[in-house]
């Protein structure tokens, strides 16, 4: 266990993890002048969470074990995977679910369904191109700035 919390790999990950997800409470406070605490759980908003955390995994890993390195490669494609994923899929699944409430308010409003099946859907599910853009720097930022503190370079 002392290996794996003393490694810069593990450091700068959950570093730039958590950081990213308590930055996204004044992020938000900034834009709406109110103090959403139960953004630290939400996986949307800015900056992207998911985007920092796989590119300060990314980043050390090229610093510790070689940016030519069979391991580094498999992290910058599972990284490049991630950012796709969350500014490109599950961004238009947000977007489907803004017009799937909207149907669903729509049939409130005219009785043709059971109310008690008409729970709305999640819509912030995604990410902006600028929250992935800011994360993804955030987690680089931190990948640098752990490994440096730690001795790796």
């Amino acid at each position: 266990m002392k290996d794996f919390i003393s490694n810069p790999i593990t450091v700068a990950t959950f570093s730039a993890w958590l950081l990213a997800q308590i930055l996204k409470i004044p992020f938000d406070a900034l834009h709406t002048r109110k103090w959403d605490w139960s953004l630290f759980f939400d996986p949307g908003h800015m900056p992207s969470s998911h985007c920092a955390m796989m590119t300060a995994v990314t980043t050390s890993i090229g610093l510790t074990n070689g940016w030519g390195s069979p391991i580094f490669l498999l992290a910058l494609c599972m990284t490049g995977i991630v950012i796709y994923d969350s500014a490109g899929v599950r961004r238009q699944s947000g977007f489907h679910a803004v017009r799937i409430n909207i149907i669903l308010d729509q049939l409130k409003k005219m009785e043709k369904w059971d109310q008690a099946e008409m729970k709305a859907l999640a819509e912030v599910i995604g990410h902006s191109p600028a929250e992935t853009a800011v994360g993804s720097i955030f987690g680089t930022l931190i990948a640098l700035l752990v490994c440096k503190i730690m001795g790796v370079y």
